[in-house]
């Protein structure tokens, strides 16, 4: 019986000491009195918990607030020291490789990223990740024996409890566990794997919840910002994020979680099959030479890039022409969307109305509330948006709205802070035994 009274004490202490740290790491600093209002403990409990805390190097005893106005003895204040341990937060895509470090507190102290060339063997794309990696953290100070976690997101399907890559058509050599086993060695730290759209949605989440805490956040009374809070809540439990560049794939969150599917692969619409004529052939049937889906077939880089090609050609457009035709040619057409170029307009149009067919399979499976456009189309913002709120008007069903992601190439790495960060809460601050990330999947 003591055994047991014992481990319940113990268990406790833990489950009181993740409740302070919760609510200390969401301020600059806080009195011991004020951080026991908090978190419902008494002053004695909370001091424990900070005792013990302080001995992991995890919280910090301050100066007294001598500023304070009340009455007697000034209060003793205690920090959370987001600066004693760092996570990684890693990207991998045929286009670059992109790595972002955070403090513990997820304020990210250093950022960078490397293009990729034509040499994306595994072990070529390896090095240079880790390059990219050992040039950012040394920008920062931070060494890898400062590493408690890394996540890294890649194309693909990917089996996240094996630390697998299954299949990856646009960089094959990654295939197998040589990624997640090279990061392993070289940063000393547990490392995360998992499919870039499903975290760039979780990124574009995170985002979301920092931005309505803050900027976002009205300035009318207590009521009505109560009802826009319950809002935006129901809009970020319910979405859908569409990565939309050379491939198509979606992160879906249903009921405020992130659903995988049976084999991890939920969301591959790339792979859907929307236009097939009478005689049941696919434009997509004999296969794409890079591995494509039907329907990134129609939709994708490639296809946006033919479409203005034949566009130019048409206006007579030879600089145009000349500007998409070689090396980067998406991003020159996209630039020209935003330029407002006609033929680059013209393109756009063709495959909005083809990508809007998706989002209509999308909406009457799924029917969430917000779909967000991310990747390399969301750069054309509110032009793509009109020609897809468009092109939806006349479906049957009430669509969803339509966002496109502010945070584009980095919603993956943020992603993957996130996960990393939710990684330490769960192993590092008492969170252990609350089941909530078995498998490590991230919330």
């Amino acid at each position: 019986m003591e055994q047991v009274v014992a481990a319940g004490t113990q268990f406790m202490r833990e489950v009181n000491a993740a409740a302070v740290l919760r609510r200390l790491r969401a301020e600059t600093s806080m009195s011991v009195s004020a951080l026991a209002r908090a978190v419902g403990l008494s002053r004695q409990a909370v001091t424990r918990s900070l005792n013990a805390l302080a001995a992991e190097g995890l919280v910090e005893f301050g100066p007294l607030d001598r500023e304070s106005t009340r009455a007697g003895r000034p209060a003793q204040l205690v920090r959370f020291r987001a600066e004693a341990g760092h996570v990684l937060g890693l990207s991998i895509s045929p286009q670059d490789v992109r790595v972002a470090v955070s403090d513990l507190a997820g304020t990210v102290t250093a950022a960078d990223a490397t293009p990729l060339g034509p040499d994306q063997s595994g072990d070529r794309v390896v090095e240079t990740l880790l390059s990219t990696v050992e040039r950012t953290l040394r920008s920062t100070g931070v060494t890898t024996a400062g590493l408690w976690f890394a996540s890294v997101g890649t194309p693909g399907i990917v089996d996240p409890a094996a630390g697998v890559i299954k299949l990856i058509p646009s960089m094959p050599g990654l295939a197998g566990d040589v990624l997640v086993r090279r990061l392993k060695e070289a940063l000393g730290c547990p490392v995360y794997l998992d499919n870039d759209v499903k975290l760039a949605t979780q990124g574009e989440r995170w985002r979301e919840r920092r931005a309505w805490s803050g900027e976002r956040q009205p300035a009318s009374p207590a009521e009505p910002r109560a009802s826009a809070t319950i809002e935006h809540a129901r809009r970020e439990d319910s979405l859908v994020m569409l990565h939309w560049g050379e491939r198509v794939g979606a992160g879906i969150v249903l009921n405020g979680e992130l659903y995988r599917g049976a084999s991890n692969d939920a969301g591959d619409v790339g792979f859907l099959d929307l236009f097939c004529d009478v005689t049941g052939s696919s434009p997509a049937a004999s296969g794409h030479p890079h591995g494509l889906g039907p329907f990134e077939d129609r939709v994708g880089g490639a296809e946006i890039v033919r479409q203005a090609a034949a566009a130019a050609e048409r206006a007579g457009d030879g600089e145009f022409l000349a500007r998409i035709a070689g090396e980067g040619a998406l991003e020159a057409v996209l630039d020209a969307v935003v330029e407002g170029r006609p033929a680059a307009l013209e393109a756009l149009d063709v495959v909005a109305r083809r990508f809007a067919k998706g989002i209509a399979v999308i909406r009457a499976i799924l029917n969430p509330r917000l779909v967000v456009i991310g990747g390399p189309l969301a750069r054309c913002g509110e032009t793509l948006l009109a020609a897809l709120r468009r092109h939806l008007a006349g479906e049957p069903l009430d669509q969803p709205a339509l966002e496109v992601s502010t945070l584009q190439d980095d919603a993956v790495v943020h992603g993957a802070l996130l996960h990393s960060l939710d990684e330490i809460e769960r192993t590092r601050f008492g969170l252990v035994r609350s089941g909530r990330h078995e498998g490590g999947t991230p919330r």
